[in-house]
């Protein structure tokens, strides 16, 4: 429970009752360069006329990536989801096989499964770190299934060893949906190069953006050729088209943004590792409320802030705190909230897990991302904290 009625932080709180911020405060806020920077390359886009089709700006920010990232293939896409699709589609899975995926991700997880003629299976998550749980998936294989499609969610890194062993147990692929964990690295391994394949978002929410847009990273620099083609509609010359693709390439514009704002990220992940410390210290001691504190080993991508709030213990729910927020113009997000197997398309399929009830099933009502980037101020630190402790 929090503060009595007669604690100084209710009375603090009491005395805000009905002041809005000047601005409201959202869950993300873009990372963009200076506008003036911007110009000279817009003028060179004017000059050269070259505005997509692998053009030049698309071609630097690549391999300015693949030294970013520490990886041997990084290839860019318009956006995650098409990145997501031809990640799956090179992987040549039969058509109807089952793919395992976590519930609590985006819907653009599963909806690139089932684009691909392929089955979503849904296993479920480490009450720690809230990604895939390997011991659930190994609950969820079948004679059909043909990969795993785990998701590091948060910041938070899957559990890389033991779904790896999962997989080669059993002769599955392993994609990574890693749209999350921009710049992660588990014990000094660059998170892009586990498992088969991974997939970022380079969308206007993530750390790094380039307004829309997404990347297929891989260990294997040979990787290339198969994606390339598949990324651009199986052509390979003008006369010779050699696969099904797909129109997957990102513009000079939108590469133009990643070529700014990928030396200026630094600062702002800094800026939020600082903030994530603050809410740690706002927070923490509450009863009820989990706090992320890191995982050992891992560099975190501080892409989201995520708490996890126990009713019975907190003495009040998620909801609650989202709404109360709400009326200082402070906008959280229930993150993921519903999952997957809420909705239409995946109404009524099971979450296989080791647990009696799917651990999913539970957090969906209990997770909570708060305001996480370089606009929110001490105020709003301050705010949030009275707004827990009311």
């Amino acid at each position: 429970m929090g503060p009595t009625p007669a604690d100084p932080g209710r009375a603090l709180l009491n005395s805000r009752c009905g002041i809005k911020m000047s601005k409201p405060l959202y869950v993300a806020k873009p990372v963009l360069p200076r506008l003036e920077d911007f110009i000279p390359y817009l003028e060179g886009i004017w000059e050269s006329e070259v505005l997509t089709n692998n053009g030049p700006l698309h071609q630097k920010l690549e391999r300015s990536l693949e030294e970013h990232l520490g990886v041997p293939c990084a290839m860019l896409f318009n956006n995650g989801t098409i990145a997501l699709l031809v990640a799956l589609k090179m992987m040549n899975l039969p058509l109807g096989s089952e793919v395992i995926t976590t519930p609590l991700t985006f819907a653009a997880t599963a909806h690139s499964i089932a684009w691909n003629g392929l089955t979503p299976v849904f296993a479920d998550v480490d009450p720690e770190t809230l990604t895939l749980d390997p011991l659930s998936v190994e609950k969820a294989i079948t004679a059909n299934t043909s990969a795993i499609l785990a998701v590091h969610v948060y910041g938070n890194v899957c559990d890389v060893n033991g779904l790896q062993a999962v997989a080669d147990r059993h002769g599955l692929r392993l994609i990574y949906d890693s749209a999350h964990v921009f710049g992660t690295s588990v014990d000094g391994v660059p998170i892009g190069t586990f498992g088969d394949v991974s997939v970022f978002s380079f969308h206007a929410t993530k750390l790094f953006n380039t307004f829309e847009g997404g990347l297929i990273t891989s260990r294997h620099a040979d990787d290339k050729g198969k994606i390339y083609f598949l990324r651009n509609f199986g052509i390979k010359s003008e006369e010779e088209v050699i696969d099904i693709g797909i129109n997957g390439k990102m513009n000079e514009m939108q590469a133009a943004i990643g070529l700014l704002n990928l030396p200026i990220i630094a600062r702002e992940r800094d800026i939020r590792s600082a903030l994530r410390a603050a809410y740690n210290a706002a927070l923490a001691d509450l009863p009820g409320v989990s706090v992320p504190t890191g995982q050992k080993g891992v560099i975190n991508s501080e892409q989201y802030y995520h708490l996890v709030i126990d009713p019975t213990l907190f003495g009040r729910s998620r909801d609650d705190i989202y709404a109360a927020l709400r009326n200082y113009d402070i906008f959280s997000r229930k993150y993921f909230h519903p999952i997957c197997t809420d909705f239409e398309p995946y109404r009524g399929k099971p979450i296989h897990s080791v647990r009696n009830t799917p651990y999913a099933e539970v957090v969906k009502s209990r997770v909570l991302c708060l305001p996480f980037h370089s606009g929110v101020t001490e105020e709003h630190v301050n705010i949030i904290r009275d707004v827990f402790r009311a």
